[in-house]
């Protein structure tokens, strides 16, 4: 069967960042003032997306531990139908960063009542004034729905094994650090580029063509 590889994952955590800075935003937003106007130190932040890419990997492993022992169970066939499913969920994810389809968002509702059971928590650990305050807010703010993950996390069930499926998720999650570690520095430059329609229409294509690539793999 054909794999999702690790370079798609990062890619996809870079080209996603069109849906990163409107998904996160407020979250990177909280982080980037204190309550006296001043700005954290850049190890703040950091600590947020160490923590953040920790809760991914852990997310990575844990689905592709459970994909591990289906397989073990012998239900093979049910292995491609993830990977199939996890191509499928990334062109939907393309066309939704592409501005021309909002079907993946259903992924994202589906969290939502994790999510609203971890917020006071996460608004608890606000303001962050050490590194491993940051660490832990990074770590609860890993649970935000998302389809971004939500789609690399279906590929991670197909990955084959625990470690395999960490490493999909641990590069999914360093392929996001560039935007949001830079929307953390640079927010009012780089969120108006972002939202521009024609870079979320070449992030969407080359995110759904990967998705496109994976199912042309499984069938070729």
């Amino acid at each position: 069967m054909a794999e999702f590889t690790l370079l798609s994952a990062l890619l996809v955590g870079l080209l996603g960042g069109v849906h990163c800075v409107g998904m996160c935003g407020g979250i990177v937003a909280a982080f980037s003032f204190r309550t006296d106007g001043s700005k954290p130190p850049f190890r703040l932040h950091l600590g947020y997306n160490i923590g953040r890419v920790l809760s991914y990997t852990l997310f990575g492993a844990l689905a592709g531990a459970l994909g591990a022992s289906l397989n073990l169970l012998g239900i093979h066939s049910l292995q491609i139908v993830l990977y199939a499913l996890a191509q499928a969920v990334m062109i939907l994810l393309g066309l939704y960063l592409a501005g021309w389809n909002r079907w993946v968002l259903v992924f994202e509702k589906a969290g939502g009542a994790l999510w609203s059971r971890l917020q006071p928590l996460f608004k608890k650990l606000l303001p962050v004034k050490s590194l491993p305050g940051a660490l832990l807010a990074g770590m609860v703010w890993g649970w935000l729905p998302c389809g971004l993950v939500y789609s690399v996390l279906v590929a991670a069930l197909a990955a084959g094994s625990a470690t395999s499926g960490a490493a999909l998720m641990l590069a999914f999650g360093l392929g996001t650090l560039p935007n949001l570690l830079g929307m953390a520095l640079f927010a009012q430059q780089l969120q108006p580029f972002m939202q521009q329609a024609g870079v979320r229409m070449v992030a969407g294509a080359l995110v759904a063509g990967f998705g496109v690539w994976g199912l042309l793999r499984l069938v070729l």
